[in-house]
This record gives C-alpha cells, structure tokens and sequence, in this order.
C-alpha cells in the first residue's frame, strides 16, 4: 500500500506545483496591470493516519491560493489629473455600467487610472465605471468653508460620475468683501429741508455722496449685476443740526463777522423734550462791572456740552467751521428754538427740531421748514450695532446700496468708526461683521438672492479714499477647461471664469478580511461571505487610505521574487518526476520477482 501510496502522493505534488506554476504566470502577465495584486501558492499536508503506528501511509498535498490585496504596490505619477491612487488600505467602488438601474454588482478595483467615456462618465483602463457621491451644490464652491454634505454609507447612495453635466458654470454670488479707507476729514452732512418738497419721500443725500465703489455681482442666471455701495459722512443717526455759516473758529467773537450777535441775543436747547436751555450772550466791550459769560463761539459750544452736567448733548466746529449741535443718545430728539436772534446769527432762519434715526416720521416724509430726520431706522436696519451700545459722535456714515435697476436703494443703513479709525461693530451670532442683502429682485427673472457683505475691512482715517480689497465669489458663465481628482476625494471640474466645483465625492470602500475577496476580471474584487460587508468611509478617515493624485499605483508583483519560485517550483515539480519514475522501477522490479 505505501508503495502506490508515494505515487498518488507524488502525483498530488505534480498538480500542487503546477497549481503554483499558474498563479506565479499570472503574477508575471501582470505585472504592468495598474492596480493588480499578486498571489501566492501555500501548501499544506494531508495526512493519511494509520491505526497501527508501526506503520506509514502516505498523505497527499494541497495548495491555496492567497491573494495580497493588502499589500501597497508603488506609486507612480502620471501627470494626469484624474488619476489617483490609494496609499493604504480601500478600494474604489466601481460597476460594469454606468446607469443607475443598479442592474449590475457593485465591484472594487484598486486601478485608479481614469478617463472619460463619450458620455462624460469616468471609467478606469479596465472598462469600469467610477461611482461616488454627488455633492450638495450649497458646498460645491471650495471657498465657501466645510463641506456640510451628508454622505450616505451605504453603497447604494452612490451614482455615476456623470461631468457631463459640468460643460458650462456660472457661480451665484452669496458672499463679498470690502476694504475702504473713509476720509476722517470728510465734512459730516444733514439734508437740507427747506429744500425737500412738502410730503416727498426722501433718500438721504442721493446728491451728496461722498465716495462710491461698485462691486459687479452674478445672479443666478449668470448675469453681471452691477452694485454700487454709497459713502455719505454724516452728523450721525442721532438728532444732529449743522448751522449754515462756516468759516469760524473756537476763539472768534460772537459780533465779529462772519457772526453779527448783538448784546442779549440768545437761543434754547432742549434734549428729549427736556427743559430748554438758554444760551445768552454779551458782547464786548460791555458796561463796567457786568460778567463777560457768552462773548465767543467757544463760550457757546462749552455751554451746549454742559447741558444737564454734560453728556445730554455736543457742540463742535466742523471742518467748514460750522457750528454743530447734536444730541449724544441716538434715541433723544433735539430741538433749538431762536428766542433771541442768535440762531440767526449763525444762519439758521427757522427752529430746529429733529428726530432721531429710532422714530422716523410716518411714510418716511418731512414738511417744511421742521427737520425732521427721516434716516434709516437705526434700531431695525443698521447694518451693525456699535461695539456694547456705545460709539463714536464723529464717526458716523450713511451707507446707501444701489442695485443697477434704479434709484431706489436695495438698503440703506450706518456705519461708526471708532476714534482710532477702526470699524466700531458688534459681529452678529456667527462671529460675522457684514451687511446683509436679503431677497434681492433684480428683475430679470433670476432666483431672489441673498448677499452677505463683508465689511470688517472698512477704516475712517484721515487722508485719501483708497481700496484695499473689493471681491465676492461669484462668476460669470464658464465653459469647462479641465477635471481633477484631489486628495480629499473631490472630483472637481473647473471653467474658463476661474472657478472650481466640487461635483463629485470618491468613497474609499475597506473590507474587515480585504484578502478574502473574490477576484474577478478587470482587476477588480467582488464581496464574499468571508471578506465581510463593503465599508464606505473619505478618505484618509479611520481605516481608509489616503489619496495621492495624478499617480497610479502599479501591480505589487516583484518579478525577482516570482522569478525565484518559479525555479523552486520547477524543481519541485521535477522532483516529484523522479518519485514516480521510481516508483515505477520498484513496481517493476515487484513484478519480475519468481
């Protein structure tokens, strides 16, 4: 028995050996198949046991096949930007069509190298279709900060990677930037009403701007919009008169021209619909043994800023040398009566009385000759709140945004700069200093649109108007010049305006036993029940590998190495020859016994 026993093992060796002679041929014939992973024979004993341990039977062999799917193959660049290559471990999730019918099994490859069908459809060198997941188009522009999409994990969320759909682009603007210097020695302004007719509606100082910039938007539809943000230096939200005659200084006498203020003349200030406040005056020379307490422009401005103890209300000279009264809380009325002559004096023929920015009059109109403001409301609309309620007096601008449709704003609103010249704001509950644009119409039948303007870049110091930065992310219709994959995963696609669309997100797909896949044709793998379910992960997340783009990763079979066994595997074949050649003389050696 144990003589025919070594031959039927030996015939086991010749097939376990020509087993391993096939699977290093196929290593060999791949070894320029981007993505192939290479096997290996692993034999093992199959033990004949025998009751009686005197004696020995022969056993057989057998082989296994072990794939090393887990094993990196190098790493090649190509100069392709749709080539990408897995360093680590996962596999790209591939079908052999590319609708999304799901008729066909999902299947995994390693091969990276990919190109696009007629169709727009990404397929790699094998023929295989690349699925992945669409990005939200809320986050398909790369500027606009985290990717937010949810990616589903299940295989079945995954579509095509159609670009086909990507031929032309605009981008809608949602964000902008602005960086202004504002002249500091712009002369603050108020609306002249005896100018205004009796019940019309005023926009403040539509012929008074002080600096414009124009930043050109994109509307959905990929049209310019052209938007022009107005820069008016004004006395402030608060109730603010500027009396008419100019040229004076602190130190100037109140009977000296340009002023003409005879003894007595007086007016009254009242803040709040408080009890007025008398401002009298004398002039010199006066009669012996009278006070001198109103004799100058400075005597009248200390008297007006000690108003209530000081605080209720300020006084200052202009860059004109006009004479400014103005209330200090935004919310307190202000008005200024000529008992005495001297409001005229200093060129204002008419009482004043203004209201302030928080209680505008109805309908947004003013009658002649009263004053009364008729500014954005200051505590609905101001763009941003001053830093803890508090501000700058001086350092107010009224800030008008013209669509190019007409005159009528798309908003309107106040800016303060604090004395140091930087932007005085409060940032809103996102940690955000901006001016925001809700449900523009432009008219032209595109999508109503929101705009969100970044201002933080806006100072107030003396000197030039200059611009130091002025963009938003929107663009004109492009046509599309050119794809890449990056190392997050995205597929990206990008157009003859500049910009950059996320389209598309690869998924790396691992596998709890990646070695127990099944191989099949088009170097790719299909799941079995000892490799485990399919995980979809990004890239670079727990288990899944990293990206490097415009490479590939070539076949990890080591022709030395395969070269070497198949010399042992030659020479265990040959051997396995000689056994049964010598069987074979024994046996008849057996029979030629008498």
């Amino acid at each position: 028995m144990s003589l025919f026993g070594s031959l039927y093992t030996a015939v086991s060796g010749l097939s376990a050996q020509s087993q391993a002679t096939a699977i290093i041929s196929n290593n060999i014939a791949n070894v320029n198949t981007t993505g192939f992973k290479r096997a290996e024979a692993a034999f093992a004993a199959l033990v004949t046991v025998e009751s009686a341990a005197a004696r020995y039977s022969p056993g057989a062999v057998t082989v296994n096949r072990l794939q090393h799917v887990d094993q990196q193959g190098q790493i090649a660049q190509t100069g392709s930007s749709i080539d990408v290559a897995i360093a680590g471990d996962g596999m790209f999730t591939v079908r052999a069509e590319n609708d999304l019918a799901l008729t066909g099994d999902f299947k995994f490859t390693r091969n990276g190298q990919f190109n696009e069908d007629e169709t727009g459809v990404l397929q790699n060198s094998a023929g295989m279709y690349l699925y992945g997941w669409p990005v939200d188009s809320m986050y398909a522009d790369p500027n606009t900060g985290p990717d937010q999409t949810v990616y589903n994990a299940d295989v079945s969320a995954l579509e095509p990677v159609n670009l086909s759909l990507a031929q032309g682009q605009s981008r809608l603007t949602t964000e902008g930037n602005l960086g202004i210097n504002l002249d500091a020695d712009e002369i603050s302004k108020t609306v002249d009403y005896l100018a205004v007719v009796p019940n019309e509606q005023v926009v403040p100082y539509p012929s008074q701007t002080d600096y414009s910039r124009t930043l050109r938007m994109y509307d959905s539809l990929g049209s310019a919009q052209d938007v022009t943000f107005e820069f008016i230096k004004i006395g402030g939200p608060q109730a603010v008169a500027i009396l008419p005659v100019g040229g004076l200084e602190a130190g100037d006498f109140l009977s000296d021209a340009p002023l003409t203020a005879a003894a007595g003349n007086d007016f009254s200030v009242s803040i709040n619909g408080g009890a007025p406040v008398l401002i009298p005056t004398n002039v010199l020379p006066a009669p012996t043994g009278v006070q001198l307490n109103i004799t100058t422009v400075f005597d009248v401005i200390a008297e007006i800023n000690a108003i209530g103890g000081g605080g209720q209300a300020e006084a200052y000279l202009n860059a004109d040398g006009q004479l400014v009264i103005a209330a200090i809380d935004p919310t307190h009325t202000l008005d200024i009566t000529d008992t005495g002559g001297l409001l005229a004096d200093f060129g204002q023929a008419v009482p004043v009385s203004i209201i302030p920015t928080g209680t505008p009059p109805i309908d947004n109109t003013v009658v002649p000759p009263f004053t009364d403001s008729v500014f954005p409301q200051f505590s609905v609309d101001p763009f941003v709140t001053p830093t803890a309620g508090s501000y700058n007096s001086r350092g107010w601008w009224q800030v008008n945004i013209l669509g190019p449709g007409g005159p009528i704003p798309l908003n309107q609103g106040f800016l303060n700069f604090n004395s140091d010249g930087t932007l005085n704001a409060q940032a809103d509950i996102l940690g955000n200093t901006d001016i925001e644009l809700r449900d523009i119409d432009w008219g032209n039948g595109s999508e109503l649109q929101d705009v969100n303007i970044d201002i933080q870049g806006l100072t107030q110091f003396a000197g030039l108007y200059n611009v130091s930065v002025a963009n938003q992310n929107g663009a004109e219709l492009g046509l599309k010049t050119g794809l890449e994959i990056d190392r997050e995963g995205y597929v990206n696609a990008r157009f003859t305006n500049g910009t950059l669309s996320r389209i598309y997100k690869l998924p790396i797909v691992t596998f709890p036993s990646a070695t127990n896949l099944q191989e099949i044709s088009a170097t790719a793998y299909v799941e079995s029940a000892e490799s485990g379910s399919p995980l979809l992960q990004e890239a670079g997340v727990s288990q899944a590998g990293f990206l490097e783009t415009a490479s590939i990763e070539q076949s990890n079979v080591d022709l030395a190495d395969e070269f070497t066994k198949l010399i042992i595997t030659q020479r265990a074949y040959s051997a396995n020859t000689k056994v049964i050649t010598t069987v074979d003389q024994m046996t008849d050696d057996l029979l030629r016994l008498r």
